[in-house]
């Protein structure tokens, strides 16, 4: 008899639900483990919610032999960047995800616009400092809107379009001087503003072969219209139509293949390689790279995913993906995030959650800033729910996953009503 699978999820957003939530589901799976997880995944059958310090990879290392866990899949960058995959390796526990030295591609914007030149991967024109007065004198003579960046990580939210002069200068002092994103901000990067539709392209990698995921695309701003800051993301769909077959070559051709070429010199990367581009006039620039999946991207490609994704995990790790395919739902997935009033600046937690949980076919709620107090799910973070729908056209999908979302109540609960404008209007 077939010894099954035993995972564990690092993480507690919503993509680390909707991992966990697909990994249940495959034949070859026999329990998920995720730390520290959420309300959601505490309820999710076949998912079971463990307190371990993830930031102590020896105490990971430990739990991992108590519980014979046969695969650890870490879900956030932060863990990636600080080397639980070198860690965990070393200890001869499979571990899906980049090692640090991959990682880095997320973790430092200089590393990855240094890489990009380097292996000419087209991206936007830019520049890195950091010496304030340097990077005051160069916004003096730069045409604007510019992007300014925090080289490190933070948390999606080290990003900034400047309109003006003005605005770049006071966006660069608070990173640079008065230490907005602490170490994250002690390097910034510069760069030309890029026209045009963003969409997300990810890949699960081996190192040497990589399997494409469908596309997907998110919603950054807060609120309708692209209006508003920049969040972590207020939903996504799948797939995204801007990403025509023409355009799906050129990513492969021009950023997909190049980075993992480039990559394999310097640390072969293992994992979810994301790659943040824009797309304009049939042109491809990538914006970002990210080193795990997205989120909200992951809900609804996980609604889609019909195959078993602990098996192709364990392949990339294996350096064995050749010998694997993916199968896919041929429907449109779109989820819409609830967020609290207020995200991403001051918002309040310990909201009851009324109307849980919602029992649509085809429709599934992933949880990321929940927690239970006193046997009710409240909420704990920015984002706190991803409402998903399948449906046999994106309208359906749409539909489907806003009567969910109507449906579900809490105080100050704030989303936005246009989640797959872009597609819908093609």
């Amino acid at each position: 008899m077939m010894t099954k699978n035993r995972v564990l999820i690092i993480g507690s957003g919503g993509r680390e639900h909707a991992l966990a939530w697909r990994m249940a589901q495959s034949s070859t799976v026999d329990t998920v483990f995720v730390a520290p997880g959420n309300a959601g995944t505490q309820q999710e059958s076949g998912v079971e919610n463990v307190v371990i310090d993830t930031t102590d990879f020896q105490a990971v290392i430990d739990f991992c032999h108590i519980q014979q866990v046969s695969l650890v899949v870490v879900g956030p960058e932060q863990p990636l960047v600080d080397g639980m995959v070198d860690a965990l390796s070393a200890a001869e526990i499979p571990c899906f995800g980049p090692k640090a030295a991959a990682a880095r591609l997320e973790g430092s914007k200089t590393f990855t616009k240094r890489f990009m030149q380097k292996n000419a991967i087209p991206t936007a024109d830019y520049a890195e400092f950091s010496d304030l007065d340097k990077a005051l004198k160069y916004l003096q003579s730069c045409e604007y809107p510019q992007v300014i960046k925090a080289d490190g990580l933070a948390a999606g939210k080290g990003v900034v379009i400047v309109k003006d002069q003005q605005q770049g200068e006071a966006v660069a002092t608070d990173m640079l001087s008065d230490n907005k994103f602490g170490e994250a901000g002690r390097r910034i990067v510069i760069e030309e503003f890029l026209h045009g539709e963003e969409a997300s392209y990810i890949v699960i990698s081996d190192g040497k072969t990589f399997i494409p995921m469908v596309t997907s695309q998110d919603h950054k701003a807060r609120d309708d219209g692209d209006q508003g800051p920049n969040t972590g993301g207020m939903g996504a769909y799948s797939p995204a139509p801007v990403v025509t077959p023409e355009i799906e070559e050129k990513i492969i051709e021009q950023v997909i293949k190049p980075t993992l070429k480039g990559m394999a010199k310097e640390q072969p990367f293992v994992g979810f390689l994301y790659a943040g581009v824009m797309i304009n006039q049939g042109e491809v620039k990538v914006l970002e790279f990210n080193v795990r999946m997205g989120d909200p991207e992951t809900q609804p490609i996980m609604m889609r995913l019909k195959s078993d994704l602990d098996s192709l995990c364990l392949a990339a790790v294996n350096g064995e993906l050749a010998e694997h395919s993916i199968q896919w739902d041929k429907r449109p997935a779109l989820g819409v995030v609830m967020a609290a009033g207020g995200y991403p600046e001051n918002y309040a937690k310990g909201a009851v959650i009324e109307g849980l949980p919602v029992s649509q076919t085809d429709v599934k709620v992933f949880h990321a800033g929940t927690a239970v107090s006193n046997e009710q799910v409240v909420t704990s973070g920015g984002r706190v729910l991803c409402v998903c729908a399948l449906g046999d056209n994106l309208t359906e999908a749409q539909q489907k996953a806003y009567a969910g979302v109507q449906s579900i109540t809490w105080q100050d609960v704030y989303y936005r009503t246009d989640i797959g404008h872009r597609a819908l209007s093609r």
